[in-house]
């Protein structure tokens, strides 16, 4: 099979002939279509996160169809389309597992990180962790669900019940959650590098109520702020735009080093809190979402062997929405 490899030291990834992937008990050998492309893929060929897999093949917004079942699986059919998130597995005992919490597994596998992914044409994975997908949406449109919107949806949740909802940095993850939050009754004020001037208008054709660069202050106070552009100095400028009881919820799984402010930003009883991965319930819970509300997803589509120019693009703000790898699309 066809792979790109991250190998280590540059931050550039090498195709390879491989040989293909087996199943074992409980896994589902996946024949890949489209794979999305991830901040967090860049973070880990950029050497942001410590201690990924060497070499591994990233991608974790996989798409595809099941080609066999190992041992012991069930819920699956080989020919069915299934989605292949970030969280790969979890130990099922700790503490955090026990409770319900299983994104804060002690022991966790991750898809692209831990665990080879999806810039492949065939993919192994824990059938447990794999998701049924909504047949509303095409393979390239169904990718960025798989993180990006997951991700969206949990920090959203952790926004609680907050009407007027800011979103620092909207690129692919924002793009779906503003259309969740719109139709769920609340205004969306969104905030993107100064000066990009397409994404402000994605914003608003997705009906956001404002949209501006994230150095200018919305119209009005915020009732929460979500941050998906992995800029600490973004925290304390969300703040300010929060009002008194609010919380800045960090989407991120890395971000650059926050900033002191002052406690009056803070005080208020105003909350920062981060996200930290995704349980298998946000997952099966989002794509309901997905399948009764049609969400716009805007994506741009990259071949496997482009992976590299598709991160390069994501590094430098040149994609709006979403980036997906065609891999071997289904006609």
């Amino acid at each position: 099979m066809r792979a790109m490899v991250f190998e280590g030291g540059a931050p550039r990834l090498h195709p390879r002939d491989l040989p293909d992937p087996s199943p074992r008990a409980g896994e589902l050998l996946i024949d890949v279509h489209a794979c999305g492309v991830c901040r967090t893929d860049l973070h880990v060929v950029d050497g942001e996160l410590a201690h990924p897999k060497r070499p591994v093949i990233p991608g974790h917004e996989i798409v595809g169809t099941v080609a066999r079942l190992g041992a012991g699986v069930s819920g699956f059919s080989p020919g069915e389309r299934v989605g292949v998130p970030w969280l790969g597995s979890t130990c099922g005992h700790c503490r955090y597992c026990a409770s319900g919490r299983e994104n804060l597994c002690d022991t966790p596998g991750f898809t692209g990180y831990t665990i080879d992914g999806g810039y492949a044409e065939r993919v192994v994975a824990d059938a447990r962790y794999c998701l049924h997908l909504p047949e509303r949406y095409s393979d390239v449109e169904a990718a960025p669900l798989l993180c990006a919107g997951l991700i969206g949806y949990r920090t959203l949740a952790m926004a609680g019940d907050a009407q007027r909802i800011g979103i620092y940095g909207f690129g692919a993850a924002a793009h779906i959650v503003a259309q969740v939050a719109r139709h769920q009754g609340r205004a969306v004020y969104a905030f993107t590098r100064p000066g990009d001037f397409a994404a402000q208008k994605l914003a608003l054709d997705l009906n956001a109520y404002w949209a501006g660069g994230s150095d200018e202050a919305p119209p009005e106070e915020l009732d929460a702020a979500l941050i998906f552009a992995p800029a600490g100095a973004l925290v304390p400028t969300a703040l300010k735009a929060v009002a008194k009881g609010g919380a800045v919820v960090c989407g991120g799984i890395h971000m650059s080093e926050i900033p002191s402010f002052s406690y009056d930003l803070l005080w208020g009883e105003r909350r920062v809190v981060s996200v930290a991965n995704l349980t298998r319930e946000d997952g099966r819970a989002f794509m309901r979402i997905a399948g009764e509300v049609h969400l716009d997803l805007h994506t741009t589509c990259y071949a496997l062997d482009d992976a590299n120019a598709a991160l390069d693009d994501l590094r430098e703000g040149r994609v709006t929405g979403a980036a997906v790898l065609g891999v071997s699309l289904r006609t």
